[in-house]
């Protein structure tokens, strides 16, 4: 992230790159694992700051009207949250996209697209049940891998020669 800064100097507003700098602070300082009441005076500054110099956005044209975006808007909760829980150790939101993902994005896709939210709650249903199904027969041992590869292969070989054949 410390590329970004030198990349747009001299590019753009200079209150852009205030802008862009303070966000950078804020989030060097919120990735850090020990965060001390000193730290949280340097992350309430460099959030005040950012919302001091984001009006470089509206003065230029960039954004229009009211530039408040959802994840904008959380940074104003992250003093009273690390107060609360202590410091983030570097949390990301990629497990839970990685779950958004499987939970929502592939029955989408698996779906007719008509009535699709039941379709999909159906298919998570389904597939949990067959989740459930794997931990219950691994571990009264009715499932190893000899037994699973020589499935595999099966519904492979079957499956080709249902293309091959019709």
């Amino acid at each position: 992230m410390k590329v970004y800064l030198p990349a747009i100097e001299g590019h753009v507003p200079q209150d852009i790159v205030r802008c862009f700098r303070a966000f950078l602070e804020f989030c060097y300082i919120v990735r850090q694992d020990v965060i001390t009441e000193d730290t949280l005076e340097k992350l309430s500054d460099a959030l005040q700051r950012f919302h001091q110099y984001r009006q470089i956005f509206q003065d230029t044209g960039v954004r229009l009207h009211r530039f408040s975006l959802p994840h904008q808007h959380s940074l104003n909760h992250y003093v009273l949250l690390i107060h609360m829980f202590g410091a983030p150790n570097r949390l990301c939101s990629s497990i839970t996209e990685s779950k958004h993902i499987k939970a929502v994005k592939e029955p989408w896709r698996w779906s007719s697209k008509f009535n699709a939210v039941g379709q999909m709650l159906l298919t998570n249903q389904r597939l949990d049940k067959i989740a459930a199904s794997r931990v219950d027969f691994t571990a009264r041992k009715m499932l190893n891998s000899s037994a699973i590869g020589t499935l595999f292969q099966f519904n492979t070989c079957a499956q080709y020669i249902l293309t091959v054949y019709p």
